[in-house]
């Protein structure tokens, strides 16, 4: 054999069986009943079994006769402790003469419910107690006669199974585990439970590899408590083998390869790729006889696993005396060598991180692996001592795997990381895991030349992983970059001046700018440079060219993700000079830089153009010092989930580093500032970096007053509220009109109010004036006129619904929409209501099915629109249906809809038809993903409350029984909606008809409710909006999933049959939990921990999954008793925002199966199961399609054709193209998104970010809105105006410029080149390599306009653009608004921009709203009357005093006052009477009317002087309610008498009626 230990080792090549994977979430037992046969290809004698693991260790085969391997004297020197720990899950070395050879096998295991075969049926007494005596009544076994059995039969098994009966009760996993750790490496435990879920005595231990001696012959084990001297003799019997484990190529399936291939190497060297055939090595580990590396070969889970043994030694060793260490080396007070240690480390590649594996032969006849990764993979450490021991946290199951814990960095003294800010830059690591992503294994003399070695090549080539013979591959050692030194010195300056003339004679160069710096530590992070490549030059004529072309080269040579081994080569990269220009970007835009944070790395974003917020508009001059950052899990890999074992803890503390001591870039220190609120579900955060007058405190100052707040998940949900994506209405003057909530208590079995349990109709709604939206609409650049706005104000938050008694520019509050005092910065506008179309998803599917809709209905639904989209594709008539139909909630589908009219499919124009396939891809691939089947008679809208109080409300009826069905729907609650005609575009039509109201998600059977839509005159003002009613028992949003209005969709379908059989089941309960206060203010550190809990706590995508499956596998759907725990358990994961309360997952309510639709691929094939049924059903019904765009198309020659274009033009047009390209580029890099067709649509088939897929559709929305506004107005600009004939011909160049690079394109595609002496296409016809085209239909309405015009049109448009030209472009500048435009006026007096917003100053955080928020003086009520009903009533009076400019200039103020009857009177009641009122200097009678079923007074005439300052009423008002109608009985006398201070002005026409 070669020399050195490790070249003794040999290729193994294990066959696998299918198993429970222990990546995968563990639970108690499953079923396992399922037995599969042996493959006939698999049997073979035990010799041949023998020789597929020791190919050429033929002295071995001589020992097949044994009983069972002896333990050669070297192994026997072994300790226990050597011998406990695996190498890598399901590996150990085992002794096999003067060698030890390993045998490894799968992780995981299969589970049993307790009654298995051996006959458990029920539950037994319960076993001896620690330290007493071993009573009678414990469980006794038939011993198992001892079986003699071979080696072959089982010490070349994968792994060993041995079944024991005869345990204690409470026995644990960790005591099996020490009782039978000392006999093999024990992989997994299972303990058996009974129909009741108790302990019944039995359980399995597994061995991977098997062990050493067959121990359980003897068919008894003695096993004695560690609390007592008892001992019990167990029972054990060896389960038989399962059958080896093939998988099938996915070229040829005929051809089998062993699940799992495993090679022993000799030493691996971690480094990165110098150039295209050179590794710089930056650290080597070896492997010996005891510690050998394994590389593993998993097809079954495609992936590899390396698992090496590392000897970590102290840095100071090498300087001698540790002369030279810096403080972020180690620990200098420390002994050198005192923590050196060996530890356990594996990485795991999956297949799809892998695109080339190098093989390559060393001088001494070696084989090499050489493995190359864009992205890092998840490293882990072996645990030992006692978090070992930890790793037992199940009662019933412990696996091998829980013993590895994921790893953020490997160096010598964790400590030196606690205080150290994160940076790209690692100091002194043992392994850089996030940047030493190269990794060459050194296998052994002559592997390379065996079988097995040729297949486990030939099937990773299968698996799309090329492995080809690289003889000229390189090696170098590793030198410290000196580029670091160069780029990280401080200004002249800042410095000392003898150290500054020092470094100027030596190697000073001149500093980088921080825009510069930041765009190289992007190409650095993100693999595009190395700084072992930059040279001293490379920095100094970088620092030597202007700033902005320096960052536009870095950020070209970012967007291109093309590797540049030569760093020098990135200034040959062409830069076009009008490119580096900047357009200049909307108001209500900044730009942003990102910085992605993962377990081992960081990566920085090119600045992209996203919508800003009040903050970052606040201190715009320092909006370069902000630095937005997401928390992810490595590159490509997702969200950081939520871990209930402690294996993820060092994931979790490197976030809470970066939290806590911020992240480095250059001189730039950036400090945690806060979280916006979808920024904190996505695990994101806002960080600023401090001057020397501004730090992240001032910032938190200026946000608003939060002092009061001592809950601190609320005190992050406030904060965040100023981080929401706004856009600033400037200029804008708002009066603010303060009002009480709607607040009713709910009703105990007596029918009395019951205090404790109250319900906010109009939680989070308030109003808006007509003219105040027009403005709003004007400044968004909307065509219509919103009737309901998301907002924010101040410390307001919530939406303003248009109302017809809010006037001039009146913006109506409710104290449940006010949160904290903060600084006035003008109305914002988050977003605004549009009709959306309605679509089913799984979880509203499965409780319409509990709820009585059949399987069919669902099916067919889905089966019509997969025919449907198919025929859209050359369909005219069918693709304008649909997509007027299948409105998405960015109106894209709208666009696409009108591009179709315009005749641009029929030209079958590139662009239309790609969008048209993609949108036909996107669907289909939702529709397998998520069931999302589109309703026609459906729609999805804001939610808004009737002010007027006419749709009646829920009330409980008992469990009535209707005579009929008329009688049913007519008790049911009413709701308002309006939306657009698709029959008749441009008009509208009110829904009258029994309809279904839900939100999503919906998990609980009462959260879909029936209700009925009908018309109203009084809300024929409101489209595009679903009104809820404000009467009732019990709000009707609050039902739908605990829902509320302050800006919640809600889904409303109409469509027949998806009207359930049940109506209304009981609604679930969603009060939150109480949320825990501190007794004291909450500082920072409150903040950041709160941030890593939620990340590690948060329980509701597993809740969710959980739930799904078990609606699934029960036949009472969600009404299941545990889905009913989940959707409880669901709404307190929702509320841990607020309330900080995590939610548990107990182990009951874990599915022990999955049905296949979920495509849980990594749990074993046991646990899964075919569902049938509906969801089940509709997943088999759908194919995912890919999406291909359409090239080889000609553009419309409508528009090539239809003006004269001079080369002025064109040339302008190129460059318009050029930036926007460069712009599209940078947001397809910043999100990993292919195509620019998925960004202009907003239609992302995937991207690479965090955010759900319906919120980052949302989010894409805007970012997609503002890139095409952006250049909409520039182009306006260089066009000299939007009128048609400016307009029209420069779009149209625009479109004719990218037509001739797409077909230049297209030309090189069909030429060849050659390479390596091979004919290559010039231009690769995908994606990558083609240009874009999107740019024109940022002008689809002038697109459209130009191919719809006839000659004549044309002609005219064509002289007039002639004649703009000859006199030159027009020159438009903006108006600035006035002062004190933004100012808001309150009760308390005028609020400026810069001061704070206070309102409601009674009670402040009181809650929403619960007592009253009016200010009147006095407020009494008596009742007179015979009725004989009771005396006296609560009369509430509630008014404002606001500010409006008379036609004259003259200031005037009028005061609103509003009498309203709370719960005394059944609704709704009517008024009739007359009021003396007296304002000091006259007397006058208010006249108070009957309101139409309204409980609100209407007072129709008053009259005051300029002297007013008070007004006084007294007087006998009429009040009748419904019932007393219905009864025939006189209305009842109340006695009113009104205080109304601060009436002042000029004379008041009237009083209008307030709907409020």
């Amino acid at each position: 054999m070669a020399q050195g230990a490790a070249s003794d080792m040999r290729l193994i090549d294990v066959p696998e069986v299918s198993e429970h994977d222990a990546d995968s979430e563990q639970v108690a037992v499953i079923d396992r009943t399922f037995r599969p046969a042996p493959h006939p290809s698999l049997n073979m004698s035990a010799d041949e079994a023998l020789r597929r693991i020791t190919l050429k260790d033929v002295h071995l085969l001589s020992r097949r006769n044994r009983a069972y391997p002896e333990p050669s004297p070297r192994h026997s020197a072994m300790t226990a402790s050597s011998r406990e720990q695996s190498l890598i899950p399901g590996h150990q070395l085992v002794p096999r003469g003067p060698r030890m050879q390993p045998r490894g096998g799968r992780q995981g295991n299969k589970r049993n419910h307790a009654f298995s075969s051996q006959g458990h049926n029920g539950p037994r007494n319960r076993g001896p107690g620690r330290g007493g005596p071993l009573p009678s009544h414990t469980p006794r076994l038939p011993l198992v006669r001892p079986t003699f059995r071979s080696s072959e039969d089982w010490s070349c098994w994968v792994e060993v199974s041995i079944k024991v009966r005869g345990l204690p009760f409470d026995i644990t996993t960790l005591e099996l585990w020490t009782l039978f750790s000392q006999e093999g490496n024990v992989h997994t435990i299972e303990l058996f439970e009974n129909r009741l879920g108790k302990k019944d005595g039995t359980a399995r231990v597994r061995f991977r590899p098997p062990p050493v001696k067959s121990f359980w012959q003897s068919g008894t084990f003695p096993f004695k408590f560690s609390a007592s001297s008892n001992v019990i003799n167990l029972s054990l019997a060896l389960e038989e083998n399962k059958r080896p484990y093939m998988i099938p190529s996915p070229v040829d399936e005929t051809i089998q390869y062993p699940c799992r291939t495993m090679i022993l190497a000799d030493a691996i060297d971690f480094g990165f790729l110098y150039d295209q055939s050179t590794m710089m090595t930056m650290h080597t580990t070896r492997g010996t006889t005891r510690t050998p590396i394994v590389f593993e070969l998993d097809l079954q889970r495609k992936h590899i696993d390396v698992a090496f043994v590392l000897h970590i030694t102290d840095p100071r060793s090498e300087d001698g005396d540790g002369a030279g260490v810096t403080s972020g080396q180690t620990n200098v007070d420390a002994q050198i060598g005192a923590m050196d240690r060996h530890e356990k480390y594996m990485f795991r590649i999956p297949f799809e991180q892998m695109q080339l594996i190098r093989e390559a032969d060393t001088d001494n006849d070696r084989r090499t692996l050489v493995v190359s990764l864009e992205t890092p993979p998840n490293f882990y450490r072996k645990a030992v001592g006692k978090q070992l021991e930890e790793s037992h946290i199940s009662e019933t199951f412990w696996a091998e795997w829980n013993t590895w814990f994921r790893q953020t960095d490997i160096v010598y003294d964790q400590r030196d990381l606690r205080d150290a800010s994160l940076t790209l830059k690692k100091t002194k690591p043992v392994i850089d895991i996030g940047r030493w992503t190269t990794y060459r294994f050194t296998l052994p003399s002559t592997m390379h030349r065996t079988e097995p070695y040729r297949k486990m090549c030939q099937a990773l080539r299968d698996h799309n992983v090329h492995v080809e013979v690289s003889p000229n591959f390189a090696m170098i050692k590793d030198s410290e970059p000196p580029v670091w030194k160069w780029i990280d010195q401080s200004a002249p300056q800042k410095r000392h001046a003898n150290e500054f003339l020092a470094n100027f004679e030596t190697d000073a160069v001149p500093p980088l700018s921080f825009p510069v710096r930041y765009q190289l530590e992007v190409c650095i992070s993100q693999g595009i440079l190395n700084e072992h490549n930059l040279s001293k030059a490379f920095v100094e004529r970088l620092a030597a060219l202007d700033e902005r072309k320096a960052t536009n080269i870095l950020e070209c040579v970012a967007q291109a993700k093309t590797r540049y081994f030569e760093p020098m080569d990135v200034f040959n990269v062409e830069i076009n000079e009008r490119v580096i220009s900047r357009l200049s970007i909307p108001h209500y835009c900044v730009y942003s830089r990102k910085a992605t944070v993962t377990p081992s790395t960081i990566y920085f974003s090119t600045p992209a153009v996203e919508t800003s917020n009040r903050v970052v508009r606040q201190y715009l001059e320092h909006s370069d010092r902000f630095l937005r950052v997401s928390f992810t899990d490595e590159k490509f890999q997702g969200r950081i989930n939520s871990s209930e074992r402690d294996t993820n803890n060092a994931v979790f503390t490197r976030i809470s580093r970066a939290l806590v001591n911020g992240i480095t870039i250059g001189e730039r220190h950036f400090r945690f500032l806060a979280f916006g609120n979808s920024q904190f579900r996505d695990h994101g955060a806002y960080f600023f970096a401090p001057t020397s007058h501004l730090s992240t405190g001032d910032i938190r100052r200026w946000m608003g007053d939060f002092s009061s707040i001592r809950i601190p998940a609320l005190y992050a949900a406030r904060i965040g509220q100023c981080f929401s994506t706004t856009r600033a209405i400037n200029g804008t003057r708002v009066q603010i009109v303060e009002m009480r909530d709607v607040i009713r208590h709910a009703k105990d079995a007596s029918g009395r109010d019951d205090a404790s349990v109250s319900f906010n109709f109009t939680d989070g709604v308030g109003k808006i004036s007509e003219s105040l939206a027009k403005l709003v609409a004007g400044e968004l650049n909307l065509p219509f006129v919103p009737s309901v706005l998301q907002f924010r104000l101040g410390g307001c938050k919530g939406v303003l619904a248009v109302w017809p008694d809010a006037q001039m520019w009146q913006v109506h509050i409710r104290k449940s929409q006010y949160k904290f005092p903060a600084i006035h910065n003008g109305l914002e506008i988050i977003r605004w209501s549009m009709h959306a179309a309605a679509s089913l998803n799984r979880q509203i599917i499965m409780v319409l099915s509990t709820l009585g809709v059949e399987d069919e209905i669902f099916v067919q639904k889905l089966k019509d629109m997969l025919v449907d989209l198919q025929r859209a594709m050359w369909d005219e008539t069918k693709a304008l249906y649909l997509l007027q139909r299948y409105v998405d909630p960015n109106h894209a589908t709208i666009t696409m809809a009108e591009l179709i009219m315009d005749g641009f499919m029929k030209s079958q124009e590139p662009f239309l038809i790609s969008l048209l396939r993609l949108w036909r891809a996107w669907s289909i691939k939702y529709l397998k993903e998520r069931a999302k089947i589109i309703i026609e008679k459906g729609t999805f809208l804001l939610g808004c409350t009737d002010e007027s109080r006419t749709l009646r409300g829920h009330f409980s009826d008992g469990g009535k029984e209707y005579d009929n069905l008329q009688q049913q729907v007519e008790s049911l609650p009413e709701i308002f909606i309006q939306i657009p005609n698709p029959q008749n575009p441009g008009q509208y039509m009110v829904i009258e008809r029994v309809c279904i109201l839900a939100r999503n998600p919906s998990l609980h059977p009462g959260d879909i409710r029936v209700v009925r839509a009908v018309n109203s005159e009084k809300l024929h003002h409101l489209r595009d909006v679903v009104v809820l009613p404000q009467t009732g028992e019990r709000d009707v949003a609050s039902m739908c999933s605990g829902g509320d209005l302050d800006g919640d969709d809600f889904m409303v379908i109409w469509d027949p049959d998806l009207i359930p059989k049940e109506w209304n089941h009981e609604p679930m309960d969603y009060t939150p939990p109480t949320p825990l206060r501190l007794d004291r203010e909450v500082v920072d550190r409150d903040i950041t921990s709160f941030f890593v809990n939620y990340m590690k706590n948060d329980r509701l995508p597993r809740i969710a999954h959980a739930h799904l499956a078990l609606a699934d596998g029960s036949h009472k759907g969600v009404k299941d008793e545990r889905c009913l725990e989940l959707a409880a358990l669901h709404s307190k994961a929702v509320d841990y925002v607020k309330t900080g309360e995590a939610a548990q997952l107990p182990k009951e309510l874990r599915p022990r199966q999955w049905p296949h639709f979920m495509e849980k691929r990594h749990v074993p094939r046991e646990q899964t199961y075919v569902s049938r049924k509906v969801l089940g059903q509709l997943y088999d019904q759908v194919e995912r399609v890919d999406f291909v765009p359409h090239y080889d198309a000609g553009f419309d020659g409508r528009i090539l054709q239809a003006y004269e274009l001079g080369d002025e033009v064109l040339e302008s047009a190129r460059e318009m193209k050029e930036l926007y390209d460069a712009d599209m580029r940078r947001i397809m890099a910043q999100h990993n998104i292919r195509t620019e067709f998925e960004v202009w649509s907003t239609f992302v088939i995937q991207h690479a970010g965090v955010s759900k897929d319906y919120k980052f559709h949302e989010e894409m929305g805007q970012i997609s809105g503002s890139l095409k506004d952006r250049y909409r107005h520039a182009c306006i600009q260089r066009a000299g105006g939007k009128e048609n004939f400016r307009l029209g011909p420069f779009v149209a160049a625009i479109y004719t410029v990218t037509h001739r690079e797409m077909a230049a394109a297209m030309t090189e595609t069909q030429q060849t080149k050659l390479v390596a002496g091979k004919p290559v296409p010039v231009r690769n016809l995908n994606t990558r390599s083609m240009p874009l085209m999107s740019f024109p239909w940022c002008f689809p309405d002038v697109l459209g306009k130009i191919a719809t015009k006839l000659p004549a049109e044309l002609d005219e448009e064509k002289s007039m653009y002639r004649d703009a030209a000859s006199r030159g472009r027009r020159k438009t500048a903006a108006a600035a608004p006035a002062p004190g435009a933004d100012d808001v006026e309150t009760a308390e007096g005028v609020t400026h921009r810069g001061e704070v917003l206070e309102l409601f100053h009674h009670d402040l955080y009181s809650g929403h709203g619960g007592e009253d928020s009016s200010r009147s003086r006095e407020t009494s009520s008596r009742r007179g009357g015979s009725s004989g009903k009771p005396a006296a009533r609560e009369l509430e009076v509630a008014d404002a005093t606001s500010r409006v400019s008379s036609g004259r200039g003259a200031v005037v103020r009028r005061t609103e006052t509003l009498l309203d009857i709370q719960d005394e009177f059944a609704e709704p009641a009517l008024f009739d009477g007359h009021l003396k009122a007296r304002d000091g200097h006259h007397e006058m009678e208010l006249a108070a009317q009957e309101d139409d079923d309204s409980d609100l007074m209407v007072f129709d005439e008053v009259v005051g002087s300029d002297q007013t300052s008070k007004l006084e009423a007294k007087g006998s008002l009429s009040c009748t309610d419904e019932e007393q109608v219905q009864e025939g009985e006189e209305g009842d006398d109340v006695e009113v008498e009104v205080e109304i201070e601060g009436m002042g002005g000029a004379a008041i026409d009237a009083l209008e009626k307030l709907l409020g």
